[in-house]
Parts: C-alpha cells; structure tokens; sequence
C-alpha cells in the first residue's frame, strides 16, 4: 500500500498543511473525482470522501478551489466507515486548467500537482502538429514539465518523419515515441515516472492513453475502446479522472479523451510554445510588431523565405485571439459582479436610511 512519500508527499506539502490545518486534521491526496464526490488515499486507505459544509459554501462563492484529483486536502477520516469529509484544499504546485464546458467563464482544473504532462497524441489518424501546439501551451501554463508522446508506432510506416513533425511545433520538448501493445517505447516513460513524481496523460479520445495504463501497471487496470477505422478516433474508455500508482514508480493521471480543449489562459505559455517565432520577432523594426503588414517585420520576412511555416504563424494568432477574447468576457463578467455589488449595497443603505426615517418620524 503507498505511503504519503509514495503519493508525492513531501516537506513543502508538509509545511503547507501544518499552516493551514487543525491538528484533528490528516492529509490526504484526492485520487478519483466523481463531479461532487472523491475518493482520497491517506496513506493507510482510500476513502470516500465530500466537502464539508463551510468548504462547500467557500466553493460556490468562489473563495477556495473545487478539490481535483492530485489535489492535497485536509481531511477527518471516518475510518468505521471507509468515509472521510474534507475541510480544506492545500495550495497547488501546478494546475492544468481548461475553459469550463457550459460555464462562460470559469475554469476546469482537470489535475492538480502535477510534475510532468504527457501529450499524447497517435500516429494515425489522430496526428495533428496544430493540436499539439494548443497543447503544449496548456501544459506551459499550468507549471508541469511537458513531454510528447506519439503512441501506435506499430500502425505508422515512418515514424522518423512525424518525430520531425513534432520536433518543428514543439522546440525543446522531449519527445518519445512508443507502441504500448507492442511493449516498445515504456521505460522511457518508466523512467520519467520517479517513485514520488506525479505524471498525467493528455490527449485526445482513442490515442492509446488507457492502454499505455495498462501496460505501466502490468494489468488491465483501464478498460480499452474500439477506435473507428475511417478516423481512427475513439470513444471514451476513461469516465472519470484518477491518479494510479505505478508499480515501482510514481504516480499516473489519467483523463478522459477531450474532444475540445479550450484555453483559459497562457499569454506567456504561448512565447514558449511559439519560440521560434519569438526568435523572429526580435528583428522585427517595430517592438509591438503584431506580424502582419508592418513594414520590417522579420517574421513575415521568414514566412516569405521558407524559414518559418505560414500554418504555424496562423496556429499562433488563433490561439492568441482565443485567449483575448476569453480575457475580455473574464473582464466583463468583474464588471457586471461588481456592478451587483455596488447595486446591492445600494438598495442596503437606501433601507437603512427608510428604516432611520420611519423611527425619527416616530419620535417626532
């Protein structure tokens, strides 16, 4: 059974508990999300586990996070009852976030400490270099290490080629390319996977991601899907988030496939996915060149010459109107929350003044 150490715990986390927590408190990582339900490990079990009241009601008004799986939480364990209630969210190393489905704007952390992302991402139908950008710029945002993984090279006649592919839109990235049913490939994921290291697997549905589970932990812990033959997509097999231990290594998150991933924030992640065209940019004549018609701009110079791929140029300015537009609905819901607020706060002062007229007319 892993220990705390075994999950990721260290002094760091330590610290931060011991600052936050009451002494009637326990640690525990959240290793399942089930919406409003988890389960968490303590180091001697896993427990079903909910928010406490006060937790839940600073959730709803936005004052502390909603637990993810990776997540360290304080926790009371019921122990009679394999049941424990969370009182508390410790702060978050690294958090991979996404635009929430159905909410305007809010944020989706799909999972929470962890130390490196695997983009995974098939060598069949489902290889796209554009994908793979939007990816890593989610990966530089959230603080982990990325890692590209092209998985299904027993499916791909030149492997070589798509390493070189990948290699373009992904500079100074390591990159592996693996075929779990075939076995070739896994120590190198094994060996990224330190005892202690948490790893999450990112991509999209019918990329492999259950199956190179399986193979890491030596069973058929996952269950696996057909994949179409026409797109090579599949279904999801992963229903719900979860952290799994891997034998004689570190931890594993896998998510279910994401058929969209829409950013939620990573101006800065961008320059790192797009480095190449920062290099660029440094000649350009003008600092705020935006790389379209300025006259003297490098970058355009190096679309016209060969030296950079115009779709990748394009990929950036996508990503960046995407962001910009999500930071301009951010802005206008502030606006709107505060606008209530001051409405609000309003109508409390103006019942407080009636309320004083109606007891001096009283007297009077």
């Amino acid at each position: 059974m892993p220990q705390l150490e075994d999950l990721g715990w260290d002094a760091g986390f330590q610290q931060s508990f011991s600052a936050l927590a009451p002494q009637d408190l326990e640690p525990a990582r959240v290793v399942t999300e089930h919406r409003d339900t988890f389960v968490v490990h303590t180091g001697d079990g896993e427990y079903r586990a909910a928010p406490a009241g006060r937790l839940r009601h600073a959730i709803e008004a936005g004052e502390a996070p909603h637990p993810a799986v990776g997540d360290w939480v304080a926790v009371r364990a019921r122990r009679a009852e394999a049941a424990a209630t969370i009182h508390a969210v410790l702060p978050r190393r690294t958090a991979v976030g996404r635009q929430a489905a159905g909410r305007p704007t809010g944020e989706q952390v799909l999972a929470a400490n962890v130390d490196v992302l695997f983009v995974v991402t098939a060598l069949d139908g489902d290889f796209n270099p554009r994908r793979i950008e939007r990816y890593l710029t989610l990966v530089w945002d959230s603080g982990a290490l990325p890692v590209v993984l092209l998985t299904k090279t027993d499916r791909c006649d030149d492997v070589e080629a798509h390493r070189a592919q990948t290699a373009a839109v992904a500079p100074g990235v390591t990159i592996h390319a693996i075929s779990a049913l075939a076995g070739q490939g896994l120590e190198s994921v094994r060996a990224i996977l330190q005892p202690g290291r948490t790893g999450a697997l990112l991509g999209s549905s019918g990329v492999g991601k259950s199956t190179l589970v399986n193979a890491l932990v030596g069973s058929h812990r996952l269950p696996v899907g057909e994949v179409r033959a026409d797109d090579g997509r599949g279904r999801h097999t992963t229903v719900a988030r979860q952290l799994i231990a891997i034998p004689g290594g570190g931890m594993l998150i896998d998510t279910p496939g994401l058929r969209e991933l829409q950013l939620w924030s990573g101006e800065e992640a961008i320059d790192r996915v797009f480095e190449d065209i920062e290099e660029f940019s440094g000649a350009c004549r003008f600092e705020d060149c935006r790389h379209e018609s300025e006259p003297g701009c490098a970058v355009q110079d190096a679309v016209r010459d060969g030296r950079l791929d115009r779709e990748r140029l394009a990929s950036r300015r996508k990503l960046e109107r995407e962001l910009e537009f999500e930071a301009s609905k951010r802005d206008a819901e502030l606006r709107a929350s505060r606008s209530r607020k001051v409405r609000q706060m309003h109508r409390q002062l103006n019942t407080f003044l009636e309320q004083r007229r109606r007891v001096r007319g009283g007297e009077s």
